[in-house]
């Protein structure tokens, strides 16, 4: 079974969907039939949020360090002065999520829009 394995047009969005539900259901099924039964405050569930949040900061310095599309074309500085304004406006509103998205994508829009 590889991606270029059949002549039929529809086989490679086959593949993909089988081996991207595969590769990623698996993981949370079994992450809920195991989670289920272990204690919030275990050491498991602890190194499990840990490496969750070294995750998703990863990603995002990635996207900030090194962009793709149309994010590329803005400066660094720009990139990181709105993440550190919405960071800043997560915390000021204790922990507002939204607010620290809505203010970083604000200062990311102001800084392409005048040129900053």
């Amino acid at each position: 079974m590889t991606y270029f394995g059949s002549e039929a047009w529809w086989w490679p969005y086959l593949f993909i969907l089988l081996a991207g539900w595969l590769a990623t259901d698996f993981w949370r099924y079994l992450g809920v039939f195991i989670g289920g039964r272990i204690s919030e405050d275990s050491d498991a569930m602890v190194l499990v949020r840990t490496i969750a949040t070294a995750l998703v900061a990863a990603v995002i310095a990635n996207l900030i360090v090194f962009p793709g599309g149309a994010l590329a074309d803005t400066p660094t500085a720009l990139r990181v002065g709105a993440a550190a304004a919405g960071f800043t406006a997560f915390l000021a509103t204790r922990h507002n999520m939204l607010a620290g998205i809505v203010v970083a994508e604000a200062v990311l829009i102001a800084g392409i829009l005048f040129g900053l």
